[in-house]
C-alpha cells in the first residue's frame, strides 16, 4: 500500500485482527482523512476498542433482525452485531 497514492479514506471491512493493519493504514491516511473499520468477532472489537482508546473516534454497533417464519406467524431472528469505528485522522 505503500506505492499507492496517499488515501483520504480506507475501510476496513475485515481482517482487523491481521498484525500491523491499523498501524499502516493510520500512518498512510492522509491527514484529514477517515479511517472506518467494522468488526464482528470480540478479537477485532477489541481492536477497535484499543484504537479508539488511542485517537478516539465515533464506536457504533448496528444489529439488524430478519423477519422469517415461526411455526404459521413471522418472528424477529437476529443476525450478527456489526461493530464499526469510525474516526477522522
Amino acid at each position: 500500500m505503500t506505492d499507492l497514492p496517499q488515501p483520504d479514506a480506507i475501510f476496513i471491512g475485515g481482517g482487523a485482527t491481521a498484525a500491523g493493519i491499523f498501524e499502516l493504514c493510520w500512518e498512510i491516511l492522509r491527514p484529514g482523512g477517515r479511517l472506518v473499520a467494522n468488526a464482528v468477532t470480540v478479537e477485532s472489537e477489541y481492536k477497535l476498542l484499543e484504537w479508539h482508546q488511542q485517537v478516539g473516534g465515533e464506536l457504533i454497533r448496528v444489529a439488524v433482525q430478519r423477519a422469517e417464519p415461526m411455526g404459521g406467524f413471522l418472528g424477529w431472528k437476529p443476525m450478527v452485531p456489526v461493530t464499526q469505528w469510525v474516526v477522522v485522522k
